[in-house]
Order: C-alpha cells, then sequence, then structure tokens
C-alpha cells in the first residue's frame, strides 16, 4: 500500500499547508500515540527540533495531540536528530520525535519518529499510523484524569555531547588542530562547537547564528562553498559540514576541496578493514552510491550492498547483515556501534581520528579513489504521478538499458522530501551522460505536458 503522509524521511512539507498545519500535526501526534500504547499505563515520548521558525508552532501542537491520548512528554528543544534517537533509548521512551525538515530551507517543515529502540520507524509502522489518522475516533482520547504531562529536559544537550565524546578513540586529542565547524544555522549551533573545543581543537565556528529563518541558508553540508572558502582563509587543516538537524556530514581538506560521503565512507571502511573493525566484510549504501566506492572496496575484499534511498533502509539492511558501517553519498553516516541512526558529529570525529593517527594532512588521507562522473537533476513535474504510467516507464527502461550497455548506470526516482523528480546518469563519459540526461528530461517533460 502506497503511504500518504510519509515519504522516505518521515512526514515534510510546506509550513502551514498540507501536512504541516497544526491540526494536522496535533491528530499525527495523537496517531502515532496511540500506535505506540502497548499496555494500560502511562506513556513517554521524547520531543526535540531544529532552529526552524515554525518549531514554535510544530512542538505544542504535537505535545497537545500526544497528552491528549494520556502520553508524558519530555521537550529536549533545539538537538541534532541522532541525540533524539538516543535519549528516545536512555530515557525508555515509547517514542521519539525529531522537529526538522533536515536540509530544506526555513519555509519547510517535518517530523521524524523513532521507536523505543531508536531506530526510525518501518514502512508498516507508518501505514499503521495513517490508517489511524485516517480513521481516527474519539474514544482514542484519554479521559480527563489520564492526561499526559509536559517537562523539558535541561541537561539532555549535555547528555549527548558525553555519548560523542565517548565514540573518540581512547587517548587521542585533538590538540593542534585548527578546525572549521559549519552547523548550518541549525541544531547542532551550540553543540557542534563545544564538543570539538572539549576535544582540544582550535575551533572557527560559521553558521552557528540562527534567527529561525537562515537555516541552511548558503551554509551546512549542502552548500559548502562558505566551509571551503573560511578553512582557506584561515589556514585550517579541515572543515566540518553538518546540516540543518546534524545527522549528515560532508568535509573539506585543507585546500578547501570538498570531500563527499562516498569518499569519507570508503577510507573508513578500508582502515576499518584493516584494524579488524569492520563487521560482515561489507558496507550498506544505497543505490545513489558511486560506481568509484563499490570499486574502491571491491579491491579490498569489502562489498558494497545497496538498498533504496534513505538511511532507516541502510540501517534495516545493516541490521539483517550484522554491518556497522553504512550511509549515503550525502553524508548520512551510519556506525552501528555506536548509534542507531545518521550522525554527523560521529562521522566527524571518526574523519578526525585519521587526521590524528595518520598525522597526514587531510587532503592525503581523504580522496582514496576517484568518484565516477555523475550528473544529477531535479525535475519539477505538474503530474505527481507520472512515474505510475506504465508506458512512460517503458521509455525509461529503454534508455536505462542503453546506458548499461555504454557502461553507465541512469537513475530515475520521485524525491520522497521535495516535489520533484531524482535524475541520476552515472559512467565514465561526461558527454554522454548529459545526453542521456537531455533525453530523459524532454521524455519526462513531453509526458507532463500531455498529461496535464
Amino acid at each position: 500500500m502506497k503511504r500518504k503522509f510519509f515519504g522516505t524521511d518521515g512526514i515534510r512539507g510546506l509550513v502551514n499547508k498540507g501536512n504541516m498545519t497544526p491540526d494536522m500535526l496535533l491528530r499525527m501526534a495523537q496517531a502515532a500515540g496511540r500506535c505506540f500504547q502497548k499496555e494500560d499505563r502511562h506513556h513517554l515520548v521524547v520531543i526535540g527540533k531544529d532552529t526552524r521558525l515554525s518549531g514554535y508552532m510544530v512542538e505544542p501542537a504535537l505535545t497537545a495531540g500526544f497528552i491528549s491520548v494520556g502520553m508524558d512528554v519530555v521537550l529536549v528543544g533545539p538537538l541534532p536528530t541522532p541525540a533524539v534517537a538516543l535519549l528516545t533509548r536512555s530515557l525508555r521512551a515509547d517514542l521519539g520525535v525529531m522537529i526538522s525538515a533536515s536540509h530544506n530551507p526555513y519555509t519547510d517543515n517535518g517530523i521524524k519518529l523513532f521507536t523505543p529502540e531508536g531506530n526510525k520507524l518501518s514502512d508498516a509502522q507508518e501505514l499503521e499510523i495513517e490508517q489511524k489518522i485516517l480513521s481516527f475516533d474519539s474514544e482514542y482520547l484519554a479521559s480527563p484524569d489520564q492526561l499526559g504531562r509536559a517537562k523539558r529536559l535541561d541537561d539532555a544537550p549535555g547528555r549527548y555531547i558525553e555519548f560523542v565524546k565517548s565514540t573518540f578513540p581512547a587517548g587521542l586529542r585533538l590538540d593542534g588542530l585548527k578546525i572549521v565547524v559549519d552547523c548550518a544555522n541549525g541544531a547542532a549551533y551550540k553543540i557542534a562547537p563545544m564538543v570539538l573545543w572539549e576535544l582540544g581543537a582550535h575551533i572557527i565556528p560559521i553558521g552557528d547564528d540562527p534567527n529561525g529563518k537562515n537555516i541552511n541558508l548558503d551554509c551546512g553540508a549542502t552548500s559548502p562553498g562558505l566551509m571551503a572558502k573560511t578553512v582557506r582563509t584561515h589556514n585550517a587543516d579541515i572543515g566540518i559540514g553538518l546540516d540543518g538537524d546534524a545527522d549528515r556530514l560532508i568535509v573539506c581538506d585543507e585546500n578547501g576541496t570538498v570531500v563527499e560521503g562516498d569518499l569519507l565512507i570508503g577510507v573508513i571502511a578500508s582502515l576499518w578493514k584493516e584494524k579488524g573493525q569492520l563487521k560482515g566484510n561489507a558496507v550498506v549504501s544505497t543505490i545513489m552510491s558511486n560506481m568509484g566506492l563499490e570499486k574502491f572496496l571491491s579491491h579490498r575484499g569489502i562489498s558494497l550492498v545497496r538498498t533504496a534511498v534513505g538511511d532507516r533502509y541502510v540501517t534495516e539492511e545493516m541490521k539483517r547483515r550484522g554491518a556497522n558501517v553504512g550511509g549515503e553519498p550525502s553524508g548520512h553516516i551510519v556506525f552501528s556501534d555506536y548509534g542507531t541512526t545518521g550522525d554527523g558529529l560521529v562521522a566527524a570525529l571518526q574523519v578526525l581520528s585519521l587526521l590524528v593517527q595518520s598525522k597526514k594532512p587531510a587532503s592525503q588521507i581523504l580522496h582514496p579513489f576517484a568518484l565516477t562522473p555523475q550528473i544529477t537533476s531535479n525535475l519539477k513535474l505538474k503530474n505527481k504521478k507520472l512515474l505510475q504510467d506504465p508506458h512512460l516507464l517503458k521509455e525509461i527502461e529503454k534508455i536505462s538499458r542503453a546506458s548499461q550497455k555504454q557502461g553507465d548506470r541512469l537513475l530515475v526516482r520521485p524525491s520522497g522530501t521535495e516535489p520533484v523528480v531524482r535524475l541520476m546518469v552515472e559512467g565514465p563519459d561526461k558527454a554522454q551522460l548529459e545526453g542521456t540526461l537531455k533525453k530523459v528530461e524532454k521524455l519526462l517533460k513531453d509526458a507532463d505536458l500531455t498529461h496535464s
């Protein structure tokens, strides 16, 4: 069954429209609350958020919904998404909620939900919540004497900071390293600089002055230009870039050259195998991962296992295979030895530990292989159901097969977080890739005009 509200990573949309209105958010909280109440007792939900202006609207709407079905609420304020997953486990909560639209602009917001174990919900759990949203009954509401309560957890940031520091190899320090840390004016604007400073680094923070509207604005992991420029200006050793909810990481070396997620995954997995730390002899990533990563890992006897796009699919496959390294090219990197979801700060400390132990510049260790050229495009289509048309899918498949014969790879998929169709072509000949991309774009645009 196709999901109506949930996308690739939770529920997301334009604020005060569609799914992101106060009444819908309240109903979602009531439905989710009922789905995670398994016994006749008071239940607990942890709610965190990033720095978006709309958080002031979303947080109380969700709080009211959970309280109305008899759940107690712990509010932790602005914190990274992985911190919410951690606190959901450590507080023995029944549900965790992160209010964030991740890398999207401030005009969007969303909610990400976590199970008591700190995992993102399965497709089946999301469908169960959706069914309750669509068929919510007043019988689900708690009686006046069974309403929940809300309170704030003041030491939540400190708990997460100590956890993150504990993932850094014992006995190592960041003394002598000059690090630019771009917090994207998001959830980690206080925590990220503090973690790095407490481990001994000289830090140059940017994107650390949120005003509710500047999250991800020309900064952070999705816009690393400012980070790279700041690294060069200050002669820093490395740049660390997080996104709005700090669950992804993009790095740049001392020259300001950006190092994407696939390169970071490759260099860490390779080192972990050498040290006997890599479990399952495999790395789990998505269909978007670069062919260069697959070849690099293969030469080292490591399998690359691909999943659908979304770090929850990555973590589910990691769990099935017993793997402890996985992630996405976007910089969602999961280390299951430490956590249950992508964590930008934990990933950053793993990268920084490589610099400390190797005593080499970032440029010498963070470019272990050449990425195969990729060209991407995001198309806005009027007909949202276009990719369900069998005739169109058949034509796309013809182009895809022709690409494979040329040694290329073509992906066409609807975005789970934005109202666009994402296209990606990959292969050694850039001119050839551009031709394939234009052919698919024309096919989609013509079909969109015909069906609109």
